[in-house]
């Protein structure tokens, strides 16, 4: 394949790519709120699961090189050294996990529909963690686990929100410090996660076209969550995006299309 040349993915894939990257923009930049958790189960509903992951790898990477830059002073460093400790230990094992699955695609797209279905599960229980931690600060030992379970989501399906949110959120860090901190700790583990990921053999030059088509709408995202940030309430637009993720978990569990969902319940 020619290095410009567009592969022929089908058009839903075009149109769910640009979402995913609206939508991962704005939870990247602005929200902190682990908004990326619907990037690979969407479109691994368009294309296999290692495309999905290959692609989303480089743009999220392009993404962070929008976002750290504005928030290169607004992070937690005691925080950030935690989590990142104990997401290294959750990238090799994630590596080893997509590596003994990469052969089977229909357990690929199960797992990653049963993580995006247990990260809806942990978002509504979130106001129950997090209330049963805000008494006490979850410790450093809490930490280095949620990095590690961010570091592993994070390498299979590009969802280590959260996670990390998990810990982060009770330790009540000002609104940008939060966001700056999530901000900086996923662009680590994004550069940590080209090792496995080359070794992997996931990095293909093929896909060079269709990051650089999508690179642009992966600017806008990042620009609109640094614009929203402080002028947007994140509760019905998270509940929006969680909906969409559960629905999106449920159809790669079970592989019955949104018509199938709405006759069944119907």
């Amino acid at each position: 394949m020619h290095l410009f040349t567009l592969p022929t993915y089908p058009t839903a894939f075009w149109v769910v790519a640009a979402f995913v990257m609206i939508v991962t923009g704005l939870g990247k930049s602005g929200f902190g709120s682990g908004l990326g958790a619907l990037a690979t189960p969407l479109l691994a509903l368009t294309i296999p699961v290692a495309d999905a992951a290959a692609l989303l790898l480089p743009l999220l990477i392009i993404m962070d090189l929008f976002t750290v830059p504005y928030y290169r002073q607004r992070f937690d460093r005691d925080h950030l050294r935690i989590l990142l400790l104990g997401s290294l230990v959750g990238i090799v094992v994630g590596g080893y996990y997509f590596d003994a699955l990469s052969h089977n695609e229909q357990a690929m797209r199960m797992g990653i529909g049963a993580l995006a279905v247990l990260f809806v599960l942990l978002q509504l229980g979130r106001s129950l963690i997090v209330g049963a931690l805000s008494e006490h600060r979850p410790s450093s030992s809490i930490g280095w686990l949620m990095g590690a379970v961010g570091g592993f989501t994070s390498t299979v399906a590009h969802a280590g929100g959260p996670p990390v949110t998990i810990y982060l959120l009770p330790q009540r860090l000002p609104r940008d410090t939060y966001v700056g901190t999530t901000a900086i700790l996923f662009a680590l583990i994004n550069l940590v996660k080209l090792i496995p990921y080359y070794y992997l053999g996931l990095l293909r030059v093929s896909n060079i076209s269709t990051i650089l088509l999508l690179a642009p709408l992966a600017y806008l995202g990042v620009w609109l969550g640094i614009f929203l940030n402080h002028r947007f309430t994140d509760c019905w637009f998270t509940r929006f995006v969680y909906g969409f993720l559960c629905l999106t978990g449920v159809q790669l569990l079970t592989g019955w299309s949104l018509v199938d969902l709405f006759l069944r319940w119907g």
